[in-house]
């Protein structure tokens, strides 16, 4: 069974849509969803969540369907947005004594763990946390309720650089058992890069490729060239280019380089910058 299963999904606004988008969460792996900002990766995860409903297409969740069968696994999925929710007024302690009454499966130990772990302050007012503070305090929540599923929109940007590779371990941690299963956003490529398994791209509210990341240093390298020179590989293997004053930087399939080019090995950022301009 995945962790989510998402086939055909379909959502139109006004001037944006999220089109016929499949994608898949294996059991057990991490999966980034990359994309600049606006590309459909939010809107994408409230729809998982089934907080904005869908035009079409289907969406279960630890085998449940979203539309309705959330409410039967919301114990096992741990949930952290961009922005942390909780109220201002209120302390990390206050905080677990709601989640607590919230939830079955709530473990306090682990959620002192964490405060103390991430060196929160129990008394303190939320409205006082730097946002750094905010964004453990609700990776702290999400995880101390057992789950098997976290869900993490963006939960990095804005953060300084240490403690975004604090809260990359602790999600490394947390998915080294086979069991957990996570989705992670972020347009900051270079984050995913450390932690996942599998790398989707999104841009304009499609998927433009999802694929094992290891598998992706296996299938493209970056090579330099001649516009000429580049003319003369098969279309298809040409993922992106960047034409400059000396030559042509490109990405293409492995198979596909010519003789008497060398080759470089490629990485997911400029992977994913390229597929973005050749598609704009």
């Amino acid at each position: 069974m995945n962790a989510i299963e998402i086939k055909g999904l379909c959502k139109s606004f006004k001037d944006f849509s999220i089109d016929n988008l499949d994608l898949t969460v294996p059991r057990g792996c991490v999966v980034g969803l990359v994309g600049e900002n606006g590309a459909g990766k939010s809107t994408t995860i409230k729809l998982i969540l089934n907080l904005l409903r869908k035009d079409s297409g289907t969406v279960s969740v630890l085998g449940r369907d979203s539309a309705d069968g959330l409410e039967q696994v919301k114990e096992d999925i741990g949930v952290v947005f961009d922005e942390c929710c909780f109220p201002s007024d209120l302390n990390a302690m206050a905080m677990g004594r709601i989640f607590r009454a919230a939830y079955k499966n709530w473990d306090s130990q682990v959620y002192s763990d964490f405060l103390g772990k991430f060196d929160l302050p129990e008394k303190k007012k939320i409205g006082k946390f730097s946002r750094g503070m905010k964004m453990k305090l609700s990776i702290a929540a999400a995880m101390s309720h057992h789950a098997k599923l976290l869900v993490l929109d963006e939960a990095t940007s804005g953060l300084d650089p240490v403690v975004r590779d604090d809260i990359i371990d602790i999600i490394g941690e947390f998915a080294s058992d086979e069991e957990h299963s996570v989705l992670i956003s972020s347009h900051i490529v270079s984050d995913l890069e450390k932690v996942c398994d599998y790398i989707a791209f999104m841009h304009k509210g499609r998927l433009m490729l999802f694929e094992e990341k290891d598998r992706m240093y296996e299938h493209y390298v970056v090579i330099h060239c001649t516009e000429k020179e580049l003319a003369d590989i098969r279309p298809e293997a040409v993922i992106g280019k960047k034409v400059g004053t000396f030559g042509v930087e490109a990405i293409i399939l492995k198979d596909a380089v010519p003789k008497g080019i060398q080759p470089y090995p490629v990485d997911i950022e400029k992977l994913f910058v390229f597929m973005v301009k050749e598609n704009t």
